[in-house]
């Protein structure tokens, strides 16, 4: 089971990112998919998550009309499409599916 991230990058405030997530492993249309973040000195959160025919999703309220989430079972990827960012979503954004977790990739919001 393995879960990669990519897309992640530095941008300014109010601009936009597309985060991806391959994985391969296991029976990616049965899975549920969650992207979390971590920031500096703070505690990992749940960002937003969806189900595995994408029908279901949730996210956190401090992200809650900002950002995405989407998944192609095809492609068994997930992407968290992310708009009008602010400084504070700054973090290492992380896929978690079927208990495994990427690398994280780096999101920097920043002037």
């Amino acid at each position: 089971v393995q879960v990669v991230e990519s897309g992640g990058g530095l941008v300014q405030p109010g601009g936009s990112l597309r985060l991806s997530c391959a994985a391969s492993g296991f029976t990616f249309s049965d899975a549920p998919m969650r992207w979390y973040r971590q920031a500096p000195g703070k505690e990992r959160e749940l960002v937003a998550s969806i189900s595995g025919t994408g029908g279901s999703t949730y996210y956190a309220d401090s992200v809650k009309d900002r950002i995405t989430i989407s998944r192609d079972n095809v492609k068994n990827t997930v992407y968290l499409q992310m708009n009008s960012l602010k400084p504070e979503d700054t973090a290492v954004y992380y896929c978690e599916g079927r208990g495994s977790w990427g690398q994280g990739t780096q999101v920097t919001v920043s002037s």
